[in-house]
């Protein structure tokens, strides 16, 4: 059996950090991903919630606020438990596995070109808000290529094979 989820969207609001009792941080969030069609000309787009454990999910509530662009990868996770009215709800989430931070940490400021202030980037229009910015840089760091200055081919044995 397969449970893999991979989405692209953008937060719909701050990420909400808490910890369990033992000390285990752990964050909620609603992703709002684009759907491929449009009804009556308008985008539409689902509100996914996703939940994220440890040390990825400080680390999102650091770096990841409403509004941010966010690669997630997880799994679908069901549940339910008794309302306070004695209903049973039923809930669907996403537990993310690993969480990408798609814009640098400043991107959406250095996009506005300062024209905003930091507190009407959480004032953003629906329109605004489910239209990707495309003017992202792409950012490579060549420190870390070992091949960077091999100057040829690389030569791969069957020693060199994990397999």
């Amino acid at each position: 059996m397969i449970n893999r989820v991979v989405l692209v969207g953008r937060l719909t609001k701050d990420p909400e950090l808490r910890y369990t009792p033992s000390g285990v941080a752990m964050v909620r969030f609603t992703l709002a991903v684009n759907r491929t069609f449009k009804s009556e000309g308008q985008p539409d787009a689902d509100f996914i919630n996703i939940v994220v454990w440890r040390k990825q999910a400080e680390n999102t509530a650091n770096f990841l606020k409403k509004g941010s662009l966010a690669g997630i990868e997880g799994r679908i996770q069901t549940g339910s438990y008794e309302g306070q009215d004695g209903k049973r709800v039923y809930t669907t989430d996403v537990v993310a596995d690993s969480v990408q931070f798609l814009e640098p940490k400043n991107g959406q400021a250095s996009q506005n070109n300062g024209t905003r202030s930091q507190n009407n980037d959480h004032q953003r229009s629906h329109a605004e808000y489910q239209q990707p910015q495309t003017t992202q840089q792409n950012y490579t760091r060549v420190d870390d290529d070992p091949f960077a200055n091999s100057g040829g081919p690389v030569e791969v044995t069957d020693d060199d094979l994990p397999f």
